[in-house]
């Protein structure tokens, strides 16, 4: 019985580390230099010719998602890092985006554990696909 209480403990402290951990922005708002798009288990990186407006785009969308806030930066800075949730236990995703020219560079990674199971790729994916469907799409291949 006390095996199974201390097993409980264990768990509710882990799940108040998830949630209660602090997030450095010096730590997460920052992306290694990339120029292609590349997946790997714990997230991806995403390389779109989006116009010189497309961080502010990317912005717009992001910042509105559900249970998902921005950590540091801004679009005037030039890079935002996002942190994103999972509804259930809150475990953290984080994603920075940055405008390089007409580039829209997203690194979007996990922060506990080994895989996020395609929950970044997913939540990119439809990030960007939202930016094609946006009113300013069509200016931005221009």
């Amino acid at each position: 019985m006390l095996f199974g209480w201390l097993v409980l403990a264990a768990a509710i402290a882990a799940l108040g580390f998830v949630r209660l951990a602090p997030s450095d922005p010096l730590d997460w708002n920052t992306q290694p230099e990339f120029t292609e798009d590349k997946e790997f288990r714990g997230g991806v990186f995403r390389v779109v010719r989006a116009g010189p407006d497309g961080l502010e785009r990317f912005h717009r969308i992001a910042s509105t998602a559900p249970r998902t806030s921005v950590l540091a930066g801004g679009p005037d800075d030039g890079m935002v890092t996002y942190i994103t949730r999972t509804q259930v236990l809150g475990f953290p995703d984080y994603t920075t985006a940055a405008q390089d020219g007409d580039l829209l560079k997203v690194y979007a990674r996990l922060r506990f554990g080994r895989s996020d199971l395609g929950a970044n790729k997913e939540r990119i994916n439809g990030w960007l696909a939202e930016m094609e469907d946006g009113p300013q799409a069509a200016s931005a291949g221009e």
